[in-house]
């Protein structure tokens, strides 16, 4: 969500190489969060599984459509994208629970794997389409999952792995991208991921859920003025 208006607008980039470049400083960030919550028994490895098998195969989809519309359209498709996921996060408090996630960890397959299917190729399809659509994996394990928001954003972080893998794969050659500057990027992706990760488990889950929320809505209107100002010119 943050890598691409990031790319754009503080450095510069242009949106063809700004797609690619911040789905692999997604990848390799995210791997770096993870890696330390991996003993912390939060990870559902089934569901991340099933997320990222349909959601790798989404994101080349995704990846061949969004060479086909302009970029205007792309940014202001993201923006929107990220109000709705933001109100959604804040008007839904209540949707721990469900049949991905039962009391003592249990899951109803019957229910979830339909669920999960159905969320992988969404937002697998949307983050090659946009280069940032992996932020609505958290949205969909809390409110179309039932998963509490500890698990949701652990195992969000092994999904986001392969899905921006296979999203960077699709758009590779399409564009030459900056190894220096990828690399610099990636690089302070990592740190901030690692200072993220020693304190997020501090904060409440309601609180960490509407934060999430009003960030998506400032980058969210951030994106949009952006793009009305590039159309205006």
């Amino acid at each position: 969500m943050l890598a691409v208006p990031a790319l754009l607008y503080g450095v510069g980039v242009p949106v063809a190489e700004a797609i690619p470049m911040s789905l692999l400083v997604v990848a390799v960030s995210s791997a770096a969060a993870l890696i330390p919550r991996l003993g912390a028994g939060q990870i559902r490895w089934r569901i991340a599984g099933i997320l990222g098998v349909t959601g790798a195969g989404a994101a080349s989809a995704g990846a061949a459509v969004n060479r086909l519309l302009d970029p205007r359209l792309v940014l202001a498709g993201l923006a929107l994208l990220m109000i709705a996921a933001g109100v959604r996060m804040l008007t839904t408090t209540d949707a721990i629970g469900g049949d991905c996630a039962l009391p003592e960890v249990v899951v109803n397959w019957r229910g979830c794997l339909p669920r999960s299917i159905a969320a992988g190729l969404t937002v697998g399809f949307l983050t090659g389409l946009f280069g940032g659509g992996g932020f609505l994996i958290i949205p969909a394990f809390v409110l179309l999952l039932g998963l509490p928001m500890g698990s949701a954003v652990t195992t969000s972080l092994a999904v986001i792995v392969i899905n921006s893998t296979s999203g960077f794969a699709a758009h590779l050659g399409d564009t030459p991208i900056d190894p220096a500057l990828t690399l610099a990027f990636a690089g302070t992706a990592v740190l901030g991921s690692l200072i993220a990760g020693r304190v997020a488990h501090r904060i409440p889950t309601t609180r960490l859920q509407h934060w999430f929320a009003y960030l998506v809505f400032a980058v969210a209107a951030f994106v949009l003025v952006r793009a009305a100002i590039a159309g205006a010119a």
